[in-house]
């Protein structure tokens, strides 16, 4: 008997045996192919499958499996490389199947609609329309509007009868009389067309021949090079061979704010024939890109992390651009890195995968210092730009405005006066992060964290920056009613309007989650800036994201040490990556620019190697110190995190787990806690965390599997809900 093995979108970490649905025939069951949907009977509901393979036998009875409902497609959407790449995914990260599943198909498709073969849904004339004179239906002007519009053009767009302001109902009313139909009008070609490249230089070329080498089957390659280098002419370049070969590549970016800028340098070079997929399209949209990229239709895909599951009919390159950003992992639900399945997809696919960084994650050096990848390195910048001088402003015992000393804030006048842009970064958004009581000490919480609430004064605001809480900013003290109410501590709010006061001949953008939060906001702005007039651009980490601003020649960090004091032990990484970072908007063309650190510590050890080093010889460092301590990339990190009403039910079961796993776990590896995590309690739950060490992928994948089959198997009393999260960046 044929047993259909599902996958459903359901918590459960397990697949579902189902049998075939009565209507099919033996000839239609042999003919179904893995990926294909169907739906289904799940307790009282009614949900979606996605068939992973049709078995012999079940492990339960005949009697206790049900008939699967209406199978939705015919043949598979998904590819059998992307199946297996899901199929992974789901167990290396320890989570559902049928959810990981669900994110290789656009919304429509999740909700069970069917699938819509490729083009623009049009209408055409019907027999009997075709046999109408010109003119006809007069005593309906919009009627013969749109009659005469089909007369004229055959099968039109539905979007054309839209923009002349014909309604569907207009069109339905001519199906109706039997004058229209309904159509599908094949997707227009869209085959890139590779524009000219630039010239390389030496670092350049031998980049672009490392990675042709091995072209052709599965390679991973690091691409580092230093801010301004010219990474992405390789990326196009790169492109083009893949296209010539009658392949399709997929590019991978860590925001959308960076998707217009990326989109536009694509298009200068290759015109059409490129889609993109990112959380900030409606559904239309979203799916018509996801049809063109599973087609093959599209030879050219740039998306943010979760276009790693998209379908490609002709995979033959990947590329994750600024891939040690910590957007590509994802931080809640299925938790996933999309770099890590980048490499891993490449495996699967046969083809080649480029990471590129200034400032490469230390997972990633680490493979390619270890002989796992290919390691290509841009030393210099491109064209006639150069790395700039970095250097510490000491601001102790000095008068601060905005959060600004005398010494940057002339190093500011003066920049702009001689005709340049000006970049200052400020990671702390809102006015101020504390409301406090000059009379009794009071401080504005969070109800529900264990955090303070955030002054927006722009929008008269409290405003918790963990979760959703927000609240008016009050006129007194809730506590002893008292009104004097200080705002201590620096945010972007409040440094623009210090900036305004005193540099108010010149344009000041703020650039943050607040201010940036239009459709278009982020282009609009870049556009702008690259005009090259002198401006002031003050911003938080967005600012940092591969951005491309020629005209700015000074680069300052307002509070560097905001970064230099972590708890955990990424902190000196991600303070190396984001200053190196932010240095590097400094000086991309002409002049090298300069790069100041204001800091109460200028003689810290890391920062002083931050002034003195690399961000290779700093990565390096820490490399040896991981080494040295058996942390990532040098051992590998699980963490089970638990949130519940109240702070002893989590570590409660995080107790018991640990009791339960502890003897049975494989050598090597040792479990740390439970603990309540370092932010106890946030958007109302308490929080407690559970972490695994081990020593190698092999112990910690064993490791995950015994720590959830045996969470699974315990009482979640009170509502708590667990998580595991493989891999973790953020300890917190």
């Amino acid at each position: 008997m044929p047993i259909l093995r599902l996958a459903i979108p359901t918590p459960l970490r397990s697949l579902f045996d189902y049998l075939p649905p009565a209507q099919m025939s033996p000839a239609e069951i042999a003919a179904l192919q893995p990926g294909c949907r169907l739906r289904v009977n799940f307790g009282r509901r009614q949900l979606q499958g996605y068939l992973i393979e049709v078995a012999t036998s079940s492990e339960l009875p005949a009697s206790a499996l049900k008939e699967a409902g209406e199978l939705l497609d015919t043949e598979a959407l998904l590819t059998p490389t992307l199946l297996q790449l899901c199929l992974w995914a789901a167990d290396y990260y320890q989570h559902p199947p049928g959810e990981v599943l669900e994110l290789a198909f656009p919304p429509g498709l999740r909700d069970g609609k069917p699938h819509q073969p490729p083009g623009a849904a049009s209408w055409t004339l019907s027999q009997r329309g075709k046999g109408l004179p010109e003119g006809a239906l007069g005593r309906s002007p919009r009627q013969a509007e749109a009659l005469q519009l089909l007369q004229q053009g055959g099968a039109v767009a539905g979007t054309v009868f839209r923009e002349m302001g014909i309604s569907t109902a207009i069109l339905r009313q001519l199906e109706q009389k039997g004058l229209a139909e309904r159509c599908i009008l094949p997707p227009a070609a869209m085959a890139p067309q590779p524009g000219p490249g630039l010239a390389l230089n030496p670092d350049q070329a031998a980049a672009v021949s490392g990675i042709l080498a091995d072209y052709g089957s599965f390679a991973s390659h690091l691409l580092e090079g230093v801010t301004g280098s010219g990474k992405t002419e390789v990326y196009l370049q790169l492109i083009t061979h893949c296209l010539q070969q009658g392949q399709q590549a997929l590019v991978l970016i860590p925001e959308i704010g960076l998707t217009p800028q990326t989109l536009e340098r694509f298009r200068s070079r290759f015109g059409q024939g490129i889609v993109v997929l990112h959380s900030g399209l409606n559904a239309t949209e979203r799916y018509a890109a996801w049809e063109a990229a599973r087609t093959g239709a599209a030879g050219i895909v740039i998306g943010t992390r979760s276009a790693i599951f998209t379908s490609l009919q002709r995979p033959g390159l990947i590329i994750v651009d600024e891939e040690h950003d910590s957007s590509f992992k994802q931080q809640d639900g299925f938790r996933y890195s999309a770099r890590d399945l980048a490499v891993k997809r490449a495996q699967i696919e046969d083809c080649t995968v480029v990471l590129g960084s200034a400032t490469p994650a230390l997972e990633t050096l680490h493979n390619a210092l270890q002989g796992r990848y290919g390691h290509q390195q841009l030393t210099l910048r491109a064209g006639s730009g150069e790395l700039p001088a970095i250097a510490a402003i000491d601001v102790r015992k000095q008068e601060l405005q905005g959060g600004m000393s005398a010494a940057l804030r002339d190093a500011v006048r003066g920049t702009l006066e001689a005709g340049h842009q000006v970049l200052l970064f400020l990671n702390r958004r809102g006015y101020a992060p504390t409301l406090q009581c000059h009379d009794c000490g009071w401080i504005a919480q969070c109800r529900a964290c264990d955090a303070r609430m955030t002054v927006h004064r722009r929008q008269r605001r409290l405003r918790c920056h963990h979760c959703t809480a927000g609240e008016g900013l009050p006129n007194q003290c809730p506590q002893c009613h008292g009104n004097r109410l200080l705002t201590n501590g620096l945010g972007t709010e409040q440094t623009e309007d210090v900036l305004r006061l005193q540099f108010g001949a010149w344009p000041v953008h703020r650039v943050d989650s607040d201010s940036m939060q239009s459709r278009g906001a982020m282009q609009a702005l870049v556009d702008e800036v690259g005009t090259g007039q002198p401006c002031i651009l003050l911003g938080t980490q967005m600012l940092t994201k591969g951005h491309h601003f020629p005209g700015v020649n000074l680069v300052a960090v307002i509070d560097a040490d905001a970064l230099l004091f972590s708890a955990d032990f990424r902190g000196e990484e991600r303070m190396a990556q984001l200053l190196t970072q932010v240095a590097g908007r400094a000086g991309r063309a002409g002049d090298a620019g300069r790069v100041l650190l204001q800091t109460h510590y200028p003689d810290h050890p890391v920062m002083l190697a931050m002034l003195r080093d690399s961000y290779a010889a700093q990565a390096r460092r820490m490399l040896e110190q991981r080494q040295q301590s058996g942390m990532p990339p040098c051992g590998r990190l699980l963490l089970l995190r638990t949130d519940s009403a109240d702070a002893t039910t989590g570590e409660a079961f995080l107790g018991a787990l640990r009791r339960k796993a502890q003897d049975r776990l494989p050598a090597g590896c040792q479990l740390i806690g439970p603990l309540p995590s370092p932010l106890q309690r946030r958007a109302g739950k308490f929080r407690s965390q559970l972490l695994l060490a081990a020593t190698d992928v092999r112990q910690a994948q064993q490791a995950a599997r015994l720590l959830v089959a045996e969470a699974t198997q315990l009482p979640a009393r009170n509502g708590l809900n667990w998580s595991i999260d493989v891999d973790p960046l953020d300890l917190g």
